[in-house]
């Protein structure tokens, strides 16, 4: 387990035993691990089912805060499924003790939705006689918040792990959540797909992952990136 920190922010995507997988596995005792390792400010970001979700509740010790649904190009079912799985849910957990303003936040924002200026024609009914038309101007726009429904192509295809997040999706995370400089932590680094959104976006990592050869992986994609950030 992580033992570096404190952390501004903990990302964790433990397996969900949704599966008979045989590393599809609910990992016991971490929760309480992440809550000591948290800065007061800090949060926590967990990926999961809502089967998983739901057995598991709201942790001891945490508060929820929100959620947003990752919705996927493709997705899986099993046989008692009556749709297909095309989406996973990421929640947000603080410490209980902590007021929701003191926790860091800083909102995202949609890019297709920049404030711009429109000109417009307005037409004159027949009935009013011959008048010109005129135009005029009008501001659309935002910028808006990030909605909590986030639409993002899985990594189907390209994954070095079999249930890789894309780093792009892990990034929207980090900006929301952790200050510029900060560290994050990665409970399960698995590709490290956490680790390359952090350096990118110019945060400090530290990522444990239990399968040496998965570990190697992860670790020659970090290393590709540096020195753009730190990572351990």
């Amino acid at each position: 387990m992580c033992a570096e920190g404190p952390f501004d922010l903990i990302i964790a995507d433990p397996p969900y035993g949704d599966t008979s997988l045989p590393w599809d596995r609910r990992v016991q005792g971490w929760i309480p691990v992440a809550l000591a390792l948290l800065k007061p400010s800090g949060s926590m970001w967990v990926f999961g089912s809502m089967r998983y979700f739901l057995v598991h509740g709201v942790p001891d010790g945490w508060k929820y805060a929100q959620d947003i649904v990752w919705e996927k190009h493709n997705g899986s079912g099993f046989a008692v499924d009556r749709f297909k799985r095309v989406h996973e849910h990421v929640v947000q957990f603080y410490p209980q003790h902590v007021p929701w303003a003191d926790v860091w936040n800083s909102p995202q924002t949609t890019p297709d939705a920049q404030r711009k200026l429109v000109k417009r024609r307005k037409s004159r009914p027949p009935h009013m006689g011959d008048i010109p038309s005129s135009s005029y101007q009008s501001e659309d726009g935002g910028p808006r918040i990030m909605r909590s429904v986030v639409e993002m192509r899985s990594m189907h295809g390209r994954a070095i792990h079999p249930t890789e997040k894309p780093s792009s999706l892990v990034e929207i995370l980090i900006r929301t959540s952790c200050p510029p400089n900060g560290l994050v932590g990665d409970f399960f680094a698995g590709s490290a797909s956490a680790g390359e959104a952090a350096l990118m976006s110019g945060r400090h990592y530290v990522g444990c992952e239990v399968d040496p050869r998965m570990a190697r992986k992860a670790q020659d994609r970090l290393s590709s990136l540096l020195p753009l950030g730190d990572a351990a």
